[in-house]
């Protein structure tokens, strides 16, 4: 984990809502869900249950690292790539764009500050690198 705690990007919430959605939907309690919180690589519990309480009630708390990750995603039975896409979104500023056929993505920064024509600009850009002449 990172050195000190840090608040989200900009008001952003992602992983914290993840995580609210998740527990209610599981039923679970904070010290439940922590013990389910396993990384599958090391086969260590990696989250604390007062982490998980800091975060979800919008507290400061250090920006999870991979392993955290992982656990968090066993824990929550989510997949693993929607746990970094949350996180990255919420402590980072990073978008995940999917393509129209959602088999490519793109990561970008601050997509929430761009205006609609901008994403539709940026959505054409990217496109534009696949086509065949």
């Amino acid at each position: 984990m990172a050195a000190q705690d840090r608040s989200p990007t900009e008001g952003r919430t992602q992983l914290r809502d993840l995580v609210r959605a998740r527990k209610a939907a599981m039923g679970l309690s904070y010290d439940k869900l922590a013990a389910r919180c396993v990384d599958p690589v090391s086969g260590v519990v990696t989250v604390k249950s007062s982490w998980l309480h800091r975060l979800a009630t919008d507290l400061p708390v250090q920006p999870p690292e991979f392993p955290v990750l992982r656990g968090l995603a066993a824990g929550m039975d989510v997949p693993l790539g929607q746990v970094q896409d949350a996180a990255g979104a919420e402590f980072f500023g990073m978008d995940v764009v999917w393509s129209s056929s959602g088999e490519a993505r793109a990561i970008v920064e601050d997509l929430d500050r761009l205006t609609p024509l901008q994403r539709e600009q940026l959505r054409v850009l990217l496109n534009s690198f696949t086509r065949r002449e």
